[in-house]
């Protein structure tokens, strides 16, 4: 079965202080998503597709997309914040973009097959990649999504707060909700999330924007969309979230999400000072054989 790996990388990253979907992280100046598409590929993934902006579409293509074009097929998208549904508007004071949610479906004309959505700036490690991809040559139907479940405590940063999506999940190890919380940090408390009064435990699993999508879920992302823009059109920081749009989806019965247990070690970087962590967990790995030292 071919699969696709949806990368988003049209944000600036303004917590961590430019693009740092282009900073060197590896040794031989690989970044993260080098090792995104690497584990991909390695995994039986056939395609690539970035999400980008177009006033960094050549840079990016120079030196992230001509890397491995001859190993896998490679394709670019853009994230355009005028890009609304048929009866909305760009608002004058919008700058932000408009979420996660909005990036995938920029995607929603190329995309053809099964495929994974993830942050740029995040790593997740083979195994998470193996378990989707087993996921959906075992699965037949549509409207059946997945995701790895990371573990809270394992996913924070020591150098400020991070967005995070805690999850609910059944018995049978179904996604039952995903809340997108913006503020979670360690604190006197434990693991808290801004002024919220609840304290976690962190075992929580959490998504950390590994969705494992078809295309069935385009039309469940238009829908979600044009409600959000009902909503908050007007509010200049809204972002229309893929774990909201994802938690709309299996409340209405429209899809369901299993949660795969993985044994990959998520690390990203959120903010300058997180850097020399991920190199250093970046040189283990290579260090254990789980990577060459040149990926390309």
């Amino acid at each position: 079965m071919p699969l696709t790996l949806l990368i988003l990388a049209a944000g600036m990253g303004s917590r961590y202080g430019g693009l740092k979907q282009l900073d060197p992280m590896g040794p031989n100046g690989e970044v993260v998503m080098d090792y995104s598409v690497y584990d991909a590929w390695r995994s039986g993934f056939t395609e690539v597709v970035f999400v980008i902006r177009r006033d960094f579409a050549e840079e990016f293509q120079k030196f992230i997309g001509n890397r491995f074009e001859n190993q896998i097929k490679v394709s670019y998208v853009f994230q355009d914040m005028a890009n609304l549904p048929e009866g909305f508007s760009l608002p004058a004071d919008r700058t932000k973009p408009w979420g996660t949610g909005h990036a995938i479906l920029a995607a929603k004309d190329v995309i053809q097959n099964p495929f994974v959505a993830i942050n740029a700036d995040d790593f997740y490690g083979r195994d998470a990649y193996r378990k989707i991809a087993d996921f959906f040559m075992a699965s037949a139907n549509p409207s059946a999504f997945a995701m790895p479940g990371f573990r809270l405590a394992s996913t924070l940063s020591e150098h400020g707060t991070v967005a995070r999506g805690v999850c609910e999940t059944d018995a049978n190890g179904f996604l039952k909700k995903v809340e997108e919380l913006t503020a979670i940090a360690r604190s006197e408390r434990g693991i808290t999330n801004g002024d919220d009064p609840r304290v976690f435990t962190g075992e929580e699993p959490c998504s950390m924007n590994f969705w494992g999508l078809t295309p069935a879920a385009f039309p469940l992302l238009e829908a979600g969309f044009r409600e959000f823009l009902t909503a908050s059109i007007g509010n200049p920081k809204s972002e229309f979230y893929i774990p909201f749009a994802i938690s709309e989806m299996i409340q209405s019965g429209a899809a369901t999400v299993k949660v795969l247990p993985t044994t990959s070690q998520w690390f990203g970087v959120t903010y300058q000072a997180d850097k020399p962590q991920v190199v250093a967990s970046l040189q283990q790995q290579i260090a254990s054989g789980a990577y060459p030292q040149k990926l390309w």
